[in-house]
């Protein structure tokens, strides 16, 4: 079990980053709210990981804390729930928020994200009560070294990657374009014009 990578980032095109440590590439998915913390490319990145191993693949998932993988690993022993369904919801809503979601059985928050569907947000919310109970997000450190500097990358290649990372994360083209086009996204990075989009989403 890969559990922890340190490395340098090489790539980062949402939901996929690129690590490079001592000369060998691991890709990792990483939902929104760890590529919000990444440092700038070619800066060394620290990750917590959990490796998903089936007949046709090995995927690895990567974090920024501990508390977004415990809540990973949680959510995908929901019953209906894999890792990519797990991302999604780690990429819309806050995991703090989430936990409130959960407490307080709203399922209306969970139905806006894509993939979640009635049926889905009521498993969620029971099977979910007793085991958020046992999640610390009383601290939620930051990437060491996170920057905040963009890519030298184009405006119109910002909007693409916004689009592209809003479609891997389960919305549909037409959704994520508009999603996209509400967002004023000039001098945005792409991680900031998903945020946004994001947050409309959920309103």
């Amino acid at each position: 079990m890969i559990g922890r990578l340190r490395g340098t980032l090489l790539e980062k095109r949402p939901p996929m980053l690129l690590v490079d440590v001592q000369g060998v590439g691991y890709e990792v998915e990483a939902p929104m709210s760890t590529f919000y913390e990444l440092p700038a490319l070619g800066e060394a990145v620290s990750l917590r990981t959990h490796l998903v191993i089936k007949d046709d693949a090995h995927s690895l998932y990567g974090f920024a804390s501990e508390q977004e993988r415990s809540l990973f690993r949680a959510l995908i022993k929901v019953s209906g729930v894999g890792p990519k369904l797990a991302l999604t919801l780690l990429s819309g809503i806050r995991a703090e928020d989430f936990v409130r979601c959960v407490e307080h059985q709203d399922i209306t928050a969970l139905v806006r994200l894509p993939g979640i569907g009635k049926k889905t947000a009521e498993r969620l919310l029971i099977e979910m009560r007793d085991r958020v109970q046992n999640l610390d997000f009383s601290a939620t450190p930051s990437l060491p070294g996170a920057a905040r500097q963009p890519a030298p990358v184009s405006a119109e290649d910002h909007v693409g990657d916004a689009v592209s990372a809003l479609i891997a994360l389960g919305y549909k083209p037409a959704e994520a374009s508009r999603l996209v086009r509400e967002v004023e996204t000039d001098g945005l990075s792409s991680e900031e014009i998903i945020r946004q989009a994001l947050q409309r989403a959920m309103r």
